[in-house]
């Protein structure tokens, strides 16, 4: 495993002002991640895990927590609440086997969707993946997620359609054009 990427470490503003912490997941994040999918809708995590769960097993959330920072990156943004650190989203990428490609995913509590934290999640993840020498970064959207379906449009990325009919929309951007 990589060290802690701790350069990726990043304060961020967000439209009203308010202030959020961009960085890398950690392995002792993993209450925080847990909290986190617990306080999401069930829309959310619906729309984040393509299925219905209350809170992530134990392996899943040990899959989710402790990565190697090349091949699986997750950055995390939190917000300062009552003096605690509490998880507000996170973006992640997992690069495809023998390619330049990776898969990416990302989830923003439900109070702080509309603020700023995903474009500057995106965004950061995107240049993370670039500078690893990604080429490309794809997800699968369920087609029924009209709203990631526009955050996905509006940062330029491409959209096909599943050719199995199914009920997710694949969709691909290039970072070598991106800056």
């Amino acid at each position: 495993m990589a060290d802690y990427p701790s350069h990726l470490v990043r304060t961020h503003h967000l439209f009203d002002g308010s202030e959020i912490t961009l960085r890398p997941i950690r392995p002792d994040d993993a209450a925080l991640e847990q909290e986190f999918v617990r306080g999401l809708s069930e829309d959310s995590r619906y729309n984040r895990f393509m299925g219905q769960l209350r809170e992530l097993a134990p392996r899943k959330l040990q899959y989710l927590t402790e990565i190697d920072y090349e091949r699986h990156m997750a950055l995390i943004a939190t917000a300062r609440k009552e003096g605690h650190e509490v998880q507000v989203g996170v973006a992640r990428y997992v690069v495809v086997p023998n390619s330049s490609s990776c898969e990416f995913a990302i989830t923003v509590a439900d109070a702080w969707q509309g603020t700023g934290t995903a474009g500057i999640l995106m965004l950061a993840l995107m240049d993370v993946a670039r500078n690893a020498g990604l080429k490309t970064m794809v997800g699968y959207v369920l087609s029924s997620n009209h709203k990631m379906l526009k955050f996905c449009r509006q940062l330029g990325f491409e959209f096909h359609r599943d050719e199995a009919g199914g009920d997710t929309i694949h969709v691909v951007k290039n970072l070598l054009g991106y800056q």
